[in-house]
């Protein structure tokens, strides 16, 4: 017998498209108000700095940030275009390739840093608590988003994980 989802479980997940959409589009325009790129790029940089000798496959790349192929190819390109990133062929499959951050990607992408982690605090943290915040990842723990995995990897490099 399929199940309907109750009515607060319709809320809840209407809520949660709605703040998603509005946290980000106000973070990409603190970004952009900096003067940076946009936030994809930060975390596609972030991934490869945080990959073993700073490269990965692009499928990888797309894996982890959980964007359509066709999208990952282009933002490759522009990382590629701006010297952020660069294509390097795989030895053992010729067909294959990796893309590597560059030392002027780590430089961006610390950059970035200060301007997202203000626009986090400025439309997360200031509006709750550490206590709230927590309870906040517990629930999101629930639906499969691993938050105290990424909580751990953000307290390692200083960056959040999206």
């Amino acid at each position: 017998m399929k199940r309907k989802p109750s009515t607060e479980a319709t809320a809840a997940w209407i809520r949660l498209m709605r703040v998603q959409s509005r946290v980000l589009d106000c973070v990409e325009q603190d970004l952009k108000k900096a003067g940076f790129p946009p936030l994809a790029w930060y975390d596609a940089l972030l991934e490869l700095s945080r990959a073993p000798s700073g490269e990965m496959r692009p499928v990888e790349l797309e894996k982890q940030m959980l964007i359509p192929q066709y999208s990952t190819s282009r933002l490759i390109d522009r990382l590629v275009d701006e010297g952020l990133a660069a294509r390097r062929e795989c030895k053992i499959d010729k067909r294959g390739q990796f893309v590597e951050i560059t030392e002027a990607g780590r430089e961006l992408q610390k950059k970035m840093w200060g301007a997202y982690s203000a626009a986090i605090e400025k439309h997360v943290g200031s509006k709750l608590c550490d206590a709230d915040a927590a309870k906040l990842c517990g629930l999101l723990d629930r639906l499969g988003c691993s938050c105290g995995e990424t909580q751990a990897l953000a307290a390692r490099d200083g960056a959040p994980a999206r």
